[in-house]
């Protein structure tokens, strides 16, 4: 059975002695302490939780929701708007959310940058996504959308649909305004366009150079070829996933989740589904969790094979991405067997899983088991024995685990940093308890110790896969539950009461519980977490995706500047970026 982590409620105790009567204390289905505070005393209240003796020393996640046409909040104070917080203890392993209740219109807080430096980036999406301003933030523009942007997209009165809008259009006036608005001011960040006795260059990186991984743009501000200052530009991927979610019932937004980090598959399914499944009060049976165990890791191998070939042509070596790519496709061939697609088979469901295992797929998992392992000997081999490679990977983009916590670092970014911080031993889900496997730990904190980490999870899914081939319980691949999957055929034409179930399910889908829900897994980049709200509805009143890489991008400037631009890209190489799983 997979155990739900319990979160440490003793904080409330420690709040009291300071901050009695200051706060409320809200109940949530997640079990995640929540408290709610006026915003006078939002700063005060994070510096204390970040200064205990066992502080609560991440900011995992700051976003808002557009509290106005909620129509269950039980009891909550007034709101207009609300700003919430997530703060992660390591030592404590327990999290706890602050909310702020805005109301119209005083759409304003305190910034929380000076205690978490990557408020930053989250404040700033808060601002372009609902116009919520954070006073003292040291430059609060649009993050993801461009700076001519009109409106801000999550409110609840902007358009979701296509349909809903005039049709667009771009005429050569509109054109050049847009490309005028692309053009790189210094002065707006606050750079110089000279030194005491040089001028600075101003080099665009980006968006489509093939170093990024995806459409990224990072505009350099460079003395020869030192790295004095940089501003990453994201936002050319942005799809509006969180708001798409508002407008897909709770089941057809599962293919949704594939797309954001599009090469993790069913890892972005994981934990969306599951914290549907909290809020529903779904118990998911055995087998379907070990398969879900199983295919989350295939797809950690998968990523891994593709970071490791892609990070070793970044440091200037062609061959080897071409074999990882033939094993990709080898893995590939299981996946699509198991769930009829390759990279994006949305085939968890809430409940369970689309289908059982087929027929023969005991025989597809071994040969892929007996084929893997002396692959990756050869490739470490060939490529992190290099010293080529160890010359120009190693001392390079170095960070230690404070900085990895201060920024919001999280899987091999911050593992290789000496912290053995994962999900899945910390606080384990759909039974990882029960398997037995290590965490890659390394401890410089290098370009060379990220893609070392990334190996070693390679070798460590292949345990855990080895593990659910030999130990996949018998019984049923998905809950028997009316808000879950649909229920067998045979028992639709039989009964009345499952076929008006299984139709409203399918035609207008299922209407889950009021509430508050939140997980977060392990997944291939780092921390997932999905925060959804339901208001009663056949769909999510709010659904917050927090991603790894968003976090690990906001790092860059405070670790690359000072290097060689050749460095940066071997920084970008080993931090495993997908656009998309930033922009969402």
């Amino acid at each position: 059975m997979s155990t739900y982590h319990i979160h440490d409620t003793q904080v409330f105790d420690e709040l009291n002695q300071q901050f009695a009567n200051q706060y409320t204390v809200q109940t949530t289905i997640d079990g995640v302490p929540t408290i709610w505070v006026a915003k006078n005393n939002l700063v005060e209240i994070l510096l204390f939780l970040r200064k205990l003796p066992k502080p609560y020393v991440m900011l995992l996640d700051l976003s808002a929701i557009d509290e106005r046409l909620r129509q269950h909040r039980d009891g909550l104070p007034d709101s207009d708007f609300t700003v919430f917080y997530h703060l992660m203890s390591l030592e404590r392993n327990s999290d706890i959310r602050i909310k702020v209740a805005l109301k119209e219109p005083n759409l304003n807080v305190p910034t929380a940058t000076r205690i978490y430096p990557n408020a930053n980036w989250y404040e700033r999406e808060v601002w372009d996504m609902f116009g919520i301003k954070f006073d003292g933030h040291p430059h609060l523009t649009r993050i993801l959308l461009p700076k001519y942007w009109e409106g801000h997209p999550l409110r609840k009165e902007y358009a979701s649909r296509a349909t809903e809008v005039p049709p667009y259009y771009l005429d050569k006036g509109k054109q050049m305004f847009e490309q005028e608005n692309l053009r790189f001011v210094p002065e707006e960040w606050g750079m110089k366009r000279s030194g005491r006795d040089e001028d600075f260059m101003f080099l665009n990186l980006g968006p489509n150079h093939p170093s990024a991984h995806g459409a990224f743009r990072v505009v350099l501000q460079l003395d020869g070829e030192e790295v004095v200052d940089c501003i990453p530009d994201i936002g050319y991927h942005h799809r509006g996933a969180e708001k798409i979610a508002e407008r897909q019932t709770w089941h057809s937004f599962i293919p949704y989740t594939d797309r954001i980090d599009y090469l993790g598959g069913v890892m972005n399914e994981l934990p969306y589904i599951m914290a549907v499944e909290k809020l529903a009060g779904i118990t998911v049976p055995d087998r379907a969790n070990t398969i879900r165990i199983m295919m989350s890791e295939f797809f950690r191998i998968t990523n891994n094979l593709l970071y490791w070939g892609t990070f070793i042509q970044d440091a200037g070596g062609m061959t080897p991405v071409f074999y990882m790519f033939a094993d990709r496709q080898k893995a590939y061939d299981v996946i699509e067997a198991v769930t009829g697609y390759r990279m994006h088979p949305a085939w968890f469901r809430i409940g369970g899983t689309a289908h059982d295992l087929p027929n023969g797929w005991q025989r597809l998992v071994r040969e892929f088991l007996d084929w893997m392992p002396k692959r990756i000997d050869e490739y470490y081999k060939a490529t992190m024995k290099n010293k080529v490679l160890q010359l120009r990977t190693q001392q390079v983009a170095q960070y230690d685990a404070k900085q990895a916590l201060a920024w919001g670092v999280t899987g091999a970014g911050l593992r290789a940093t000496g912290v053995e911080y994962d999900l899945r031993k910390a606080r384990p889900y759909l039974g990882y308890e029960n398997f037995d496997f290590e965490i890659p730990v390394e401890y410089n904190g290098d370009a060379y110790d990220r893609c070392l980490v990334k190996i070693g999870e390679i070798r460590q899914s292949l345990k855990i896969i080895e593990q659910c081939l030999n130990n996949m319980p018998s019984g049923a691949y998905k809950a028997d539950h009316p808000l879950a999957v649909p229920p067998p055929k045979n028992r639709t034409l039989n009964d009345i009461e499952t076929l008006i179930n299984h139709f409203i399910s399918v035609s207008w889908g299922p209407v889950m519980p009021a509430g508050e829900s939140s997980f977060m897994v392990e997944a291939v980049k780092g921390i997932t977490n999905y925060y959804i709200t339901s208001d009663r509805s056949t769909m999510s009143y709010r659904t917050r995706i927090r991603t790894p890489t968003f976090a690990h991008l906001q790092q860059m400037p405070s670790v690359i500047n000072g290097s060689l631009v050749s460095d940066l890209i071997i920084y970008l190489a080993s931090i495993d970026v997908v656009m998309a799983d930033v922009d969402r």
